[in-house]
């Protein structure tokens, strides 16, 4: 763990037992003069776990002024190819004054870090907390729920981030909040309208944000009045130093001064080479959004990516919304929301059938599934109806909880491959 004052002096500490686990030295990006310098050397946020995936990138970046004093962040490209997105030090701070203004942010507040540093959704805390001079506490601890809330309250912890995943189990374990925490930034992904209502219920006080690497974490956020009114993840406060649009399929375009410079990617040989983002053209996403004014504000509705909308029957079909009435009837029937999803197969008849992935382990786990999916089907189009059930002992997920596309995709495949479901509900 880290404790320290981003706006203080920087004092190293030796690895010590405390209650909450082991502290580490301090990061260099809680030391003020790290951002300072735009001159520095490359900064390589790395997964300790795939430090193989950073070889020659710090040598490849010192050999041109473009892309020797950016920060980079790991990422997966839509082939899977692995990309490092490049992001300038002033760039992470602008977008830090962002979100520190938007959330109200001032030197009183203490910052929970319980995301991987190697992330831009930690890291970016870390430049919230040198612009504002609040203070952090950061936690390499394994991620438990009880021992979340009992942190924020030993450490008097104000705001934090986290993913959906987390605010599930906050949820699921029925933990209440402590009353000094004011606003927990969720990114990584949805959460669903009904699951953020249940975390207010417990005083979590959960604001949906959306984002990406390429822009040093937040493009639009819940407004803290939502906190008041109600969560409402459709309809999501643009920052201020973002310019947002839309292409005319809906394809959201951000221009602004903490937009990533380029990315840097290494190919199957190993070579590395750049790829610069236009700052003056911006960035064009494969997310489908809704933009819209109310007042002088710029607001902003995630419909889903590009990847996320499949042809069945000749009619297109959002996966996220279906997978929103997916959760809303595994609420209903007191099932885990991160034990079944929707997965979309290629058919020649149909174009697409739907697939119900869930876990199980046994003839009962089997036949819940099946009356799932029947509960799920009932009062839809046909051409939303799940078409198949497949039961798998584990859904592949990331460390940070989120669905490991990949992984899904290798295993359906798998499994499909071996037996294809024919189980129709048309």
């Amino acid at each position: 763990m880290t404790n320290s004052n981003c706006s203080g002096l920087l004092r190293s500490v030796k690895p010590s037992r405390s209650l909450h686990g082991t502290f580490s030295m301090t990061h260099p990006a809680a030391h003020p003069d790290f951002w300072k310098d735009e001159h520095a050397s490359a900064y390589i946020a790395t997964n300790p776990h795939r430090v193989e995936d950073a070889a020659g990138l710090a040598a490849f970046a010192a050999l041109r002024a473009e892309t020797r004093p950016l920060i980079y962040f790991q990422t997966s490209g839509s082939e899977g190819v692995p990309k490092w997105v490049g992001l300038s030090r002033a760039a992470v701070q602008v977008s830090a004054r962002a979100v520190n203004a938007h959330l109200e942010s001032t030197a009183a507040d203490r910052w929970l870090i319980a995301l991987p540093l190697h992330h831009v959704g930690g890291f970016s805390i870390l430049a919230r907390c040198h612009e504002s001079g609040a203070s952090f506490f950061h936690t390499e601890e394994k991620w438990s729920a009880p021992s979340f809330a009992s942190l924020c309250v030993a450490q008097g912890i104000t705001l934090a981030s986290l993913v959906p995943a987390q605010v599930y189990d906050l949820v699921q374990a029925k933990v209440e909040a402590p009353g000094k925490l004011r606003a927990i930034v969720v990114g990584g992904g949805g959460l669903s309208k009904e699951l953020g209502i249940r975390a207010l219920e417990l005083g979590w006080p959960v604001l949906q944000s959306y984002g990406m690497t390429e822009t040093a974490s937040q493009v639009a956020t819940e407004p803290l009045e939502h906190l008041r009114a109600g969560y409402d993840p459709e309809s999501l406060e643009v920052l201020p130093c973002w310019n947002v649009d839309a292409t005319p399929d809906g394809a959201l375009i951000v221009r602004g001064a903490a937009l990533a410079s380029g990315y840097a990617m290494r190919s199957a040989d190993g070579a590395w080479r750049w790829q610069a983002i236009d700052a003056e053209a911006g960035f064009t996403t494969r997310d489908r959004v809704q933009v819209w004014w109310h007042g002088t504000h710029r607001f902003l509705r995630f419909v889903g990516r590009e990847s996320s909308f499949v042809k069945v029957l000749g009619e297109l079909v959002s996966l996220p919304a279906l997978q929103q009435r997916l959760e809303r009837v595994l609420i209903g029937e007191g099932i885990d929301l991160r034990s079944a999803l929707i997965w979309p197969v290629p058919d020649a008849r149909k174009d697409t059938r739907l697939l119900l992935v869930g876990e199980g382990q046994n003839r009962h786990d089997a036949a819940r599934l099946e009356n799932l999916s029947a509960r799920f089907n009932q009062d839809i189009p046909g051409y939303e109806r799940l078409d198949a059930v497949l039961m798998v002992s584990a859904i592949p997920r990331t460390p940070l909880g989120k669905v490991d596309a990949r992984g899904v995709a290798q295993l359906v495949a798998s499994h499909v491959a071996k037996s294809s479901p024919q189980h129709s509900y048309e």
